[in-house]
């Protein structure tokens, strides 16, 4: 009879124990692992979108429910199309999109040509050029000129911010291009 009751609680608390233990280590981080997934989601939606381009920087916050938005757009679908991906993410309730749309102009149009030129043209820059997703975005609003992303090094950041400089009727250029190592 004793060795029936001591397999029998055994049995609980092989079946109840690893369910508890899960259970327990749940409550101790409820927001971390839902924020993650939604933030791993949310950059995903926002890569695939069909005109995001190198001209394009989108960025974005997750807190809680609520993703902010932020970032530059060249046209103004890419920022209600980014707002309409994300709000349908689960366990997003509200998104607040602060994407600026930038104005429309032929001046700036052509200097994003010679930009995406002098810059992934640049034999030291062409592997950033490789992937669907080119890591330098090359923002240009009214003449002046933001480069965002990422660079393997100091020297590729360098570089570009050169290259961009070195392009006609530029006005000023605004290296935020961050180095993380690969």
């Amino acid at each position: 009879m004793k060795s029936k009751m001591l397999f029998a609680v055994a049995v609980f608390l092989l079946l109840a124990g690893p369910g508890v233990a899960r259970q327990s280590a749940q409550n101790i981080q409820p927001s971390a692992q839902p924020q993650d997934r939604i933030s791993k989601e949310v950059r995903h939606e926002l890569v695939m979108l069909p005109f995001f381009t190198v001209f394009d920087n989108l960025a974005y916050r997750v807190n809680g429910p609520v993703v902010t938005l932020m970032g530059q757009v060249t046209r103004p679908d890419l920022k209600s199309s980014a707002e309409n991906v994300v709000k349908h993410i689960e366990g997003v309730e509200r998104v607040d999109n602060q994407i600026e749309v930038l104005p429309l102009s032929s001046m700036d149009d052509g200097l994003r040509i010679r930009l995406y030129r002098a810059i992934y043209g640049e034999p030291m820059l062409q592997k950033y050029a490789m992937g669907v997703q080119q890591p330098i975005r090359i923002i240009v609003k009214n003449g002046h000129v933001t480069l965002e992303g990422v660079v393997d090094n100091q020297t590729d950041k360098n570089v570009a911010g050169i290259r961009a400089n070195g392009v006609p009727d530029v006005f000023t250029v605004t290296n935020n291009l961050q180095v993380v190592p690969s």
